[in-house]
This record gives C-alpha cells, sequence and structure tokens, in this order.
C-alpha cells in the first residue's frame, strides 16, 4: 500500500515537472519569439530598400515634411528640369531654386568638375532658404554616361557587359562618380529589346535572356551606393521602330517586353520611367492615340494597380516629340499617375499647370499630394539633409 502510493506520488510530481518544465519551455519560445520580432528602423538607419517598407518613422517624417509645405513648394516637387549644355541655364535655375519651384534637378551634357560645384552651390543655397533637398539626375547609363558626364570613369558600353560581374563593376564605378559629383538617381538601366536603334543599343537586350539579371544586377549595385536606379522605358520601347526624341510612337498589339519589367517591380526597383508610346490595337491597355506618359490606363490601371509598383515614376524627357502635342501635359502626368515631371520646356508653365488644377480639382489634389509624399519618402530613404 506504501510502496503504491509512493508510486502513484512519484508520478504525479513527475508528471508535474515535466509540465511545469513544458510551459516554461513555451514560455521561453514566447519569449524568443518576441525578442526576434524585428523592430522598425529609425530613420538614421534606413536605406532606399526601406522605401517599400511598412515603418511608422519614415510615414512620421513624410507626413512632418509634407505639412510644412505650401501648395506650391508641393507642386515643385515633381517638376525636374534639367541644367547643362542641353538643359537650362545656370542663371536661370539658381533663380527657379530661389522660387521653390523645382523638387529636382537633371544634370545634362556636361563635365564632372563643373556638375559637382553645380550641385555644391544649390545645394548651399537650397539650405539657405530651408527648403527640401534635391533629387540630381543623370543619363548615367553604361552605354551614354561618358558623353553625358564629361570625365566620368570610362566604362564599357550595356551591350559590351557580357557577365553579371562586369555589369556589377560598372554600376559600381558608375554609382562611384555620381556620389562624388552629388548625383542621387540615375535614369538607367535601359530594359528594353535590342531592336531599336534608339535605345537598344544602350541596354542588354543584345541576348534577351540577360536582360532581367543584368538589371537586377545594376538596380542591386546602385542602391549599395545610395543611387536610385530606374528601370526604363516602360511599357516596353525596345520593339518599336521609331524615335520618341522625334514622334510619337506606337505599340501594336501585345506589350511584349512587359515581363521585363514585372520581375524587376517584383524586385522592388526604386523607380521607373515611362516611355512616350501609344498603344493601339490592344483592348486592354489602348492608350487612345496619347503616349503612356498622360495615360491612365497604362501609369495608373497596368503599372500601379495590375503590376502594384508603389516606386517613383517619372516621364521621359517632356520637351521630347512624342509628348509635346498633348494639351496640359504636365497636369495629364500626374492624373495619370505619375510622380516627376521631366525636362518640362517651360518650367513656370509646368508649375502653374499643376498648382492651378491642385488648388481646384479635389481628385486631382489627391493624386499630387500622393505623388509629393512618394518624392519625399524617397528623399527620406535617401537620408538627404535639409
Amino acid at each position: 500500500m506504501n510502496k503504491l502510493l509512493i508510486s502513484s506520488l512519484f508520478v504525479g510530481v513527475s508528471f508535474m515537472s515535466c509540465t511545469q518544465n513544458h510551459v516554461v519551455s513555451n514560455n521561453k519560445q514566447v519569449i524568443s519569439q518576441i525578442d526576434e520580432t524585428p523592430k522598425e528602423k529609425s530613420i538614421d538607419e534606413i536605406t532606399i530598400a526601406d522605401f517599400f517598407t511598412t515603418n511608422s518613422n519614415i510615414d512620421k517624417e513624410v507626413e512632418k515634411k509634407f505639412n510644412r509645405l505650401s501648395s506650391g513648394e508641393k507642386v515643385a516637387q515633381l517638376i525636374m528640369p534639367a541644367m547643362g549644355r542641353l538643359g537650362l541655364t545656370e542663371e536661370t535655375i539658381m533663380k527657379l531654386v530661389e522660387e521653390k519651384k523645382i523638387g529636382g534637378i537633371l544634370m545634362l551634357n556636361g563635365t564632372k568638375e563643373q556638375f559637382t560645384t553645380w550641385i555644391s552651390t544649390i545645394n548651399a543655397k537650397n539650405k539657405e532658404l530651408g527648403a527640401l533637398p534635391y533629387l540630381f539626375s543623370a543619363d548615367a547609363e553604361p552605354s551614354l554616361v561618358n558623353r553625358k558626364i564629361i570625365g566620368s570613369t570610362i566604362v564599357k558600353k550595356a551591350a559590351e557587359l557580357t557577365t553579371e560581374d562586369e555589369v556589377r563593376l560598372v554600376a559600381q564605378q558608375i554609382s562611384k562618380d555620381l556620389n562624388e559629383i552629388g548625383i542621387n538617381y540615375n535614369f538607367a538601366p535601359v530594359v528594353d529589346m535590342s531592336s531599336n536603334a534608339t535605345v537598344g543599343y544602350r541596354g542588354f537586350g543584345k541576348d534577351p535572356k540577360n536582360i532581367v539579371p543584368f538589371s537586377k544586377a545594376f538596380i542591386e549595385e546602385s542602391a549599395k551606393a545610395n543611387i536610385i536606379a530606374t528601370a526604363k522605358h516602360f511599357p516596353g520601347h525596345g520593339l518599336v521602330s521609331g524615335d520618341t526624341h522625334k514622334s510619337l510612337q506606337v505599340i501594336d498589339g501585345d506589350l511584349k517586353e512587359l515581363d521585363n519589367f514585372k520581375q524587376l517591380i517584383k524586385d522592388n526597383v526604386p523607380s521607373i520611367m515611362i516611355g512616350h508610346l501609344a498603344v493601339k490595337n490592344n483592348p486592354k491597355y489602348d492608350t487612345n492615340g496619347l503616349p503612356a506618359t498622360v495615360s491612365p490606363e497604362i501609369v495608373t490601371n497596368l503599372l500601379r494597380n495590375e503590376l502594384g509598383y508603389q516606386g517613383l515614376v517619372v516621364t521621359d524627357a517632356m520637351n521630347m516629340g512624342g509628348v509635346t502635342q498633348v494639351p496640359n501635359s504636365f497636369a495629364a502626368v500626374i492624373a495619370a499617375g505619375g510622380d516627376i515631371v521631366l525636362m518640362p520646356k517651360d518650367v513656370n508653365k509646368a508649375h502653374e499647370e499643376i498648382l492651378t488644377k491642385y488648388e481646384s480639382d479635389e481628385a486631382f489634389k489627391a493624386m499630387v499630394d500622393k505623388a509629393v509624399k512618394r518624392v519625399i519618402r524617397m528623399k527620406v530613404c535617401l537620408k538627404l539633409n535639409e
């Protein structure tokens, strides 16, 4: 009887002990899980990669910067003229800086030394004004950079690159030059097919299977150097025959180059450039004779909604023949879902056109505000100092 009682007590104690151990073990597991929950990065820790993440610290910083801007200063964030041999003069740009009518500048055809001096001068003036810092951009594609930025490191052209390692090295060399100049936004890589004479030689389409992996490598190396890379020209410029610099070009039928962009969007390319390309004979994406840059069917319905893209959307140059005949084209870019109006012929007109509609059209105002917040978010993620 005593033996049975002792045995029962032993079993009971053992069971309780096992249960307690299990509870303790489970508690440790819960605590461990809590400890391993990733904390939101602080503003000082963020990078370009965090643009697409959920982070209340970034959200708060964006709202803070957005709320202190006037309506005119908000609109300015969406306008990016060019400066250089093929752009506006230093005097004109500095006037626009003082008037707070622009949010970025494209460095177009000049020397590395000249661009470095200009950016330093502009940043100093902008800091004095207490304005948001600028996005400084360049067409620093492997095939163009040595012509667009005289004095930059000599690199192979895109069609000459045969391995991913070569692409990464070239992206590193280009990004190093851009950092030294003060440029933080690169309108590269070209992800179009190689057929088109205007853009084909500028991308990796010589061997179609290389377009996505080589572009991804270029984008990744740019991000490591705190440079925004840009996939262009959406929804695909490589299979049309003409030149959008001269006139509107048309994609007839299916969007055969769309897959090149889809994968890069999944991999969070930070920026996409829209080409001045109309689409016809395509029931789903017909642009009704308008360039994609001002088409809600392409920018909002396809790129934003269907493909889920929330990064920066920039136009191709707005002084190109493919878009100059479109009335109210500057406001139309934003209404279509775009963020940055690149190289408008008349900056004052662009600013006035967008601002007038902003102050009179609630639906358009909402589109502008979204675009402005995307631009500010990128500036925050770049850690650009005011």
